[in-house]
């Protein structure tokens, strides 16, 4: 079962018609450790892009279409991605596989005026004390992952359909 660390993370504010949904980040599925998930063929089983599972009936309550445009956020971040709307996903879940590029085909969001973040933007980091211990190599920095396991990927998020796509190609 999900494990929750927080009531916080529960009293998420906002998202279209309050949609409140249980987000998690596991292991990419179209993409390998030495393969780019967007070459030529890991595009021929999916899309490309980033993109956030949702259960077809949170997205049917909502009025959110495969291929919209979400931004998916918390107060730790936002991140912004296309709808994958599927039977597979449990009402109430939502899930973005890890390891998606946010330098390609990810538009600005909404809310920050910035691009859109990564699978960890709403994430948090639970730091693991031994890893605090002397100078070694793999305490480097990254944006909000900090964390060597993945107890930190079950969050809450309000989710919001995009009204305009900016590129911020300007």
């Amino acid at each position: 079962p999900p494990m929750v660390f927080g009531t916080k993370d529960k009293k998420v504010i906002g998202g279209q018609d309050n949609l409140v949904l249980r987000y998690l980040t596991p292991h990419g599925k179209w993409n390998i450790h030495s393969t780019y998930q967007d070459n030529q063929h890991m595009l021929t089983l999916f899309r490309g892009g980033p993109v956030v599972w949702i259960s077809k009936e949170d997205a049917e309550a909502h009025d959110i279409n495969d291929n919209d445009w979400l931004e998916v956020y918390n107060r730790n971040g936002v991140v912004t991605a296309r709808a994958v709307t599927s039977h597979r996903m449990p009402k109430g879940t939502m899930f973005m596989y890890h390891a998606q590029d946010k330098h390609i085909q990810t538009p600005g969001s909404e809310m920050t005026g910035m691009r859109g973040g990564s699978h960890n933007a709403p994430t948090r980091i639970h730091l693991k004390p031994t890893q605090v211990v002397g100078g070694y190599a793999q305490i480097s920095y990254s944006f909000n992952y900090y964390g060597p396991i993945g107890n930190q990927r079950d969050v809450y998020v309000a989710v919001r359909k995009m009204k305009e796509v900016d590129w911020l190609e300007d």
